[in-house]
Formats: C-alpha cells, sequence, structure tokens
C-alpha cells in the first residue's frame, strides 16, 4: 500500500512540477506527511531527492518547446545553490514544528498572492 500511495504522490507532483514549476515542496512535501506519516525533514529531504530526475525531464521538455530563459536560469543557479544549503542546514537548527508553521504560512502568502495580485 505504502508503494502506491508513493506512486500516487509521484505522479501527481510530477505532473505539477512540470506544469507549474512546482511539485517537490509544495505537493510531495505536505503528502508525504499526512498519507505516508513521514516527518517533515525527512518529507523535505525525500522530496528533493526525487525532485532532481522530475525537474531534468520537465526541464528538458520545456528546453524542446523554448521556454528555457539561459541568461535568466545562468543568474538565478549559483544562488539558487547556495541557498538550498543555506535552507538545508537551517533545517538542522528550527524544531519540526516552527518548520511546519514556516512551510504552511508560506503556502498561503505564494496562494494567496497568486489568487488576488497580479
Amino acid at each position: 500500500m505504502q508503494f502506491l500511495i508513493a506512486g500516487l504522490i509521484g505522479l501527481v507532483s510530477g505532473i505539477t512540477s512540470g506544469l507549474f514549476g512546482v511539485g517537490g515542496g509544495l505537493v510531495m512535501v505536505p503528502a508525504m506527511m499526512f498519507f505516508m506519516g513521514l516527518p517533515i525533514k525527512t518529507a523535505i529531504g525525500t522530496s528533493l531527492v526525487v525532485i532532481i530526475p522530475t525537474a531534468l525531464a520537465s526541464a528538458g521538455k520545456h528546453y524542446s518547446q523554448g521556454n528555457v530563459n539561459w541568461p535568466t536560469a545562468l543568474s538565478l543557479a549559483p544562488t539558487a545553490i547556495a541557498g538550498g544549503y543555506l535552507g538545508a542546514w537551517l533545517t538542522t537548527q528550527l524544531p519540526a514544528e516552527n518548520l511546519k508553521r514556516a512551510f504552511g504560512g508560506f503556502m498561503i502568502l505564494v496562494g494567496a498572492r497568486l489568487l488576488f495580485l497580479k
């Protein structure tokens, strides 16, 4: 049953990753927490490992469709890598409950901005 749940989570997060550019954090992390009972820090780490091949497949398809702005991607990459490392380190400093609250608040802010602001 666990493999079926994980497969469904993977399918939904893969679709949302290719469609919207999200999937790991916004779909996979809460789904693994609620449906598989993983602690938030484990769900985050697991989603990051899974998102590597997902992002490569999605990026390849978007590249073939002409949807990649290389100057922007190359300018974002160095600081995104550094930020990813810093964010992973911060998970060692924050209690899981605070991390869950911060994650939920971030999702609400991003969702509200997408729904209500241009």
